[in-house]
């Protein structure tokens, strides 16, 4: 598995959100933008971090920034996960692995002693220009929001 470097352009992609918006690469053009995985809906850590940028959601878009998640729940849980916690941004479904793989996300993860394949917890922060300038390859699940603003440099 290798991570999206610095400098790399935000892979094409084309999925409808928890709203039924298309998000593609294409609209995203013109927009700094936050792709963040994240392993599972209604996990601990995963709501921490979704409500965290919940949270900061008003300063990310007073700054332009577009916030996308991803993990590989269906649409229908993506639904239900946004309404719950009344998340303002888009959460995009990856079921066939595809948009992890070309972020390099999906791999070898251990836990509790326990060998598995998931997302590793990644945000990517994209420029204007649709090119990669930060990875945050540990988010601090509950000050995500604030960690984006911080390595966007605000």
């Amino acid at each position: 598995m290798e991570k999206l470097k610095v400098g790399s352009a935000l892979p094409k992609f084309k999925v409808v959100d928890q709203f039924e918006r298309e998000i593609n690469t294409e609209n995203l053009k013109g927009k700094k933008v936050v792709v963040y995985f994240y392993p599972k809906d209604n996990t601990p850590g995963c709501t921490a971090q979704a409500c965290s940028i919940r949270d900061s959601f008003d300063g990310l878009n007073d700054k332009g920034i577009e916030v996308i998640g991803i993990s590989t729940d269906s649409l229908s849980s993506h639904k239900k996960f946004g309404e719950k916690f009344n998340l303002p941004f888009s959460l995009l479904p990856d079921e066939e692995k595809e948009i992890c793989n070309a972020f390099g996300v999906w791999g070898t993860k251990k836990f509790m002693g326990k060998v598995y394949d998931g997302i590793h917890r990644t945000s990517f922060l994209f420029d204007e220009n649709s090119k990669l300038i930060s990875v945050i390859e540990k988010p601090d699940t509950k000050n995500h929001g604030a960690e984006i603003l911080k390595n966007y440099g605000f």
